[in-house]
């Protein structure tokens, strides 16, 4: 939305990282069967801008699992709306670990 916006008209790097911890937090919780919080956020870099009324794509995928954390690597693509071609805007590997409901670390279940 114009509200996400740079001065230039793209869409703040912000706005995308809070979307990229959104699937990242998704991945997470689901395979933590629970509440997960973010640790860190390690390489990112923004490739090409991304305009209002892009389409975003993003694709999380778990590289890591240790004891109570997790490593996902999400990468954000973009497409015009007037095209069929799409660009990867930026990726980043986000850490997450699971919580109880007090807040502290708790193990990472088994894969079911």
């Amino acid at each position: 939305m114009p509200a996400d916006t740079n001065p230039a008209g793209d869409i703040f790097g912000g706005w995308l990282m809070a979307q990229m911890d959104l699937a990242a937090g998704s991945a997470a919780a689901r395979r933590a069967r629970g509440r997960c919080a973010t640790i860190a956020v390690e390489g990112m870099a923004f490739l090409r801008p991304v305009a209002v009324g892009d389409e975003v794509s993003l694709y999380a995928e778990i590289v890591d699992v240790g004891r109570t954390s997790m490593k996902i690597h999400v990468a954000a693509w973009r497409r015009s709306r007037d095209s069929e071609e799409t660009f990867k805007v930026t990726e980043a590997t986000f850490t997450f670990v699971a919580i109880d409901a007090s807040g502290k670390s708790r193990p990472v279940p088994p894969r079911s």
